[in-house]
């Protein structure tokens, strides 16, 4: 509101001020042909428009939102307001105060004009100026003596050359003085304005002042011209047009924008060096040549500006030269940086292969260009376990070195890119036979991997489909989606084609799995029990619990349909702890009925119960909750569930404390099992059937058999042969020294009450 009223103020003044310069001018050019009898009433208005002046600098100086070098400057610049009034008033009584009209310039103007001009030049020599290169600074005073030359000459070809007439009708030097300095101060200003910079001051408020300073000082320069006409002087115009100046600037600073002003945008072409060299060749022609001192003094002037803006113009050009390296420079590492950009949204962050983005413009230009290519899609097997048990940076690790490893072993046959999380997708485009490659990329990725100190064996599955015409990125993934769970299906770690039937059982297996997540809770799951016996008795020593599901519509659902439903879907979890809860009521149950001579339960651990740090609190919750005895209780877990899980063998170990006995299922048909028996607590080792009733039981499986009993013997375990179908197999093994046997030969999967009457069968026969 302050503001808003000051600059109202100021355009009031400013209306005044500009009436009277209009009136000072009309009474020179009024008196140039008409002789004033009252040459004092021409000075009359001269204080009066430079005191007005000054209020609108004190106003301007009062405006809150301005540093203090601004202030100041427009402090000093109302002060040389004042002080240019009190010389207008001093000139006056000189000119008018005598017998007659004078144009003579006493003391006491002389120093109040001097005044002014060394305060003007001080507030400008005191604002602040734009920072500048060395090269910046070489053109400024190139740019400053250009100005210093062209003015001097100017001012001594139309004025100081006639000095001595002047002086003698003017009675001293001080207006010659006087005109010079205003002339000097009119080419500071310039050179402030248009090379040194200003500070915050309003730079619009400067040029004004520098164009009212110029056209003052050349109205000022006039006044040789009047010198028959001592009732007039061209002071009665060029204060006038100062103070306006000064009154304008001043407005146009209470106007301007709040905040600090901004660098000038340099002018790409400086035109003042090339004016005054044209001013100087003016002066030379215009220069009488029956004055040969004066022409070889033009002369002089012309060679000077001409080689200063010759050097000038080289500065320029070899800067310029400097500014074009530095852009060229700048615009290759702009397009560096926009390689960079490219590269990083078309590429994963962690890996640096190819992503999402890259994967469906790579697919959408060979679809594009009707080229032949096959996408395979494939993750690691049980990725998750390895970040809950080892932490993300493990895990991170090892997508690096899966990444590593797919791009060793594709190399130009495709790309590599991750879609997310352990998910990988391979773009194939070479023609030839694919296969042996996707072979060698399973064998590669399952390799044991080093990472930090921790070996992780992954296993991984892939899918793979052939591109078709139509295809789109969507779908090309989609197809090896299904692929690749088909894969996982049948067991993991292998790589599968799409078929067109893996649809339907996709969308069957993904109905199916939707059906699961109600199963436990409408009770359809239920345990049996398939006995394990004594050799050569064939009497019961304990069973292992089996889970059944009894869909609804679908009936009797086998495992290994649903199980590995449950694995993908996490509801293995929720069900693991039913099954582990069941088992155990009813091994309370059993030992309640038979004493310490009752059978013992087995139960089926997964990969994520063992890899769950609270599993070995909830085996003891369920204990404590159904009063079963640990002893009776032996857990069964996999190779893989030990070797992809870090923390598996601790758990273990702490659930032997708790008194369980923990078994080896499936032994034999994994790579690590002879280590394991070094470094998993086992008591029980369960030999894969494939070895007892498989294909190879006659020639190799039964080397196998016969030379693991021995492993067994020393390590003092329990070996448990599965899969016996025969009597004959059971002499068999009862000869090579088992003592423990499964299969349907004894029993199949029965349930409870019917493995309990058994059991009561065999005890009584006893």
């Amino acid at each position: 509101m302050v503001r808003t009223h000051g600059v109202i103020q100021a355009y009031g003044s400013l209306v005044a001020a500009a009436a009277m310069l209009a009136a000072s001018a009309a009474w020179v050019i009024a008196g140039i042909g008409h002789v004033w009898s009252h040459p004092v009433v021409g000075w009359l208005p001269l204080p009066v428009v430079a005191l007005l002046a000054a209020r609108a600098c004190w106003t301007a100086a009062r405006r809150g939102d301005l540093d203090q070098a601004t202030r100041r400057f427009w402090r000093h610049l109302g002060l040389a307001s004042v002080l240019l009034a009190l010389g207008t008033i001093a000139n006056a009584v000189d000119a008018t105060g005598g017998a007659e009209p004078s144009q003579k310039v006493g003391p006491f103007t002389l120093a109040g004009y001097l005044s002014v001009l060394g305060t003007v030049l001080f507030a400008l020599l005191r604002l602040p100026s734009w920072q500048r290169s060395r090269s910046d600074w070489i053109r400024f005073g190139i740019d400053a003596f250009v100005v210093l030359i062209t003015v001097s000459a100017v001012l001594w070809h139309f004025i100081l050359r006639d000095h001595r007439g002047w002086v003698g009708q003017t009675g001293n030097a001080g207006a010659m003085l006087s005109i010079s300095l205003v002339a000097f101060v009119s080419m500071a200003t310039f050179v402030k304005v248009a090379f040194a910079g200003a500070g915050r001051l309003d730079r619009r408020a400067l040029r004004i002042l520098a164009g009212g300073a110029a056209v003052s000082a050349g109205f000022g320069s006039l006044t040789p011209l009047l010198v028959a006409r001592p009732y007039l002087s061209t002071s009665l115009v060029s204060v006038p047009i100062a103070a306006l100046a000064i009154h304008l600037a001043a407005t146009s600073q209470l106007r301007a924008a709040d905040g600090p002003a901004e660098k000038p945008r340099k002018r790409r072409i400086s035109i003042v060096p090339f004016l005054a060299v044209a001013g100087a060749d003016g002066l030379l022609l215009a220069t009488s040549t029956n004055q040969p001192g004066e022409v070889r003094a033009m002369e002089a002037v012309a060679v000077a500006l001409t080689g200063l803006v010759i050097v000038r113009q080289i500065i320029a050009l070899r800067d310029n030269q400097r500014l074009l390296t530095t852009v060229d420079a700048q615009l290759r590492e702009l397009h560096r940086y926009q390689d960079r950009l490219t590269h990083q949204a078309t590429h994963d962050a962690l890996t640096d292969a190819g992503n999402r983005i890259l994967f469906e413009e790579y697919t959408r230009r060979l679809l594009a260009e009707d080229r032949r290519f096959r996408v395979a899609l494939l993750d690691l097997d049980d990725f998750k376990l390895v970040n809950d048990r080892l932490g993300h940076h493990v895990g991170d690790r090892l997508i690096t070195a899966t990444s590593t490893r797919l791009a060793a072993t594709v190399g130009d046959h495709g790309t590599v890119v991750r879609l997310g999380g352990d998910e990988f997708a391979l773009v194939l485009t070479d023609a030839h036979d694919v296969e042996p490659l996707l072979a060698g990329v399973v064998a590669a990725v399952q390799q044991p991997a080093d990472l930090d100190g921790t070996v992780v064996t992954p296993g991984v599955s892939m899918g793979v489909t052939d591109s078709r015409p139509g295809d789109d990125p969507a779908e090309l993934l989609r197809r090896a989606d299904v692929a690749m769970y088909a894969a996982k299906g049948s067991g993991g770690r292998h790589w599968q084609w799409f078929d067109p039937g893996m649809d339907l059982a996709g969308a069957e297996a993904a109905r199916l799995s939707e059906d699961l997540r109600t199963a436990l809770r409408d009770e359809q799951l239920f345990l049996l029990y398939q006995p394990i016996v004594e050799l050569p008795s064939g009497r019961p020593a304990g069973a292992e619990a089996l889970l059944r599901w009894q869909h609804p519509t679908r009936g009797l659902v086998p495992p290994d349909v649903f199980i590995p439903l449950a694995e993908r879907s996490g509801a293995i979890d929720e069900i693991g702890t039913w099954v582990l809860g069941q088992a155990c009521r009813q091994l309370a149950d059993w030992r309640y009925t038979h004493g310490e001579n009752g059978p013992r339960i087995s139960v089926n651990v997964s990969a994520r119960q063992l890899a769950d740090p609270g599993f070995v609190d909830t085996v003891v919750a369920i204990l404590r909750r159904t009063g079963a005895d640990p002893a009776g209780l032996i857990l069964e877990v996999t190779e893989t569930a030990v070797l992809n899980t870090e923390i598996a063998a601790d758990q273990l170990r702490r659930l032997k404390e708790l008194g369980l006995r923990v078994a080896l299922d499936d032994f034999g048909t994994g790579h690590s099992s002879l280590s394991l028996l070094l470094n998993c607590p086992v008591d029980v080792l369960k030999v894969d059937k494939s070895f007892v009733s498989g294909a190879a039981a006659g020639s190799a499986g039964a080397v196998i058999v016969k030379n693991l009993i021995g492993f067994t013997t020393d390590f003092g375990i329990d070996a448990v042969a599965e899969g016996v179908e025969t009597a004959e197999q059971a002499e068999r093994l009862h000869a090579a020294g088992y003592r423990l046997a499964q299969g349907y030969h004894f029993g199949r999967p029965m349930s409870a009450a019917s493995f309990a009457a058994a059991f009561t069968r065999s005890f009584v026969g006893t």
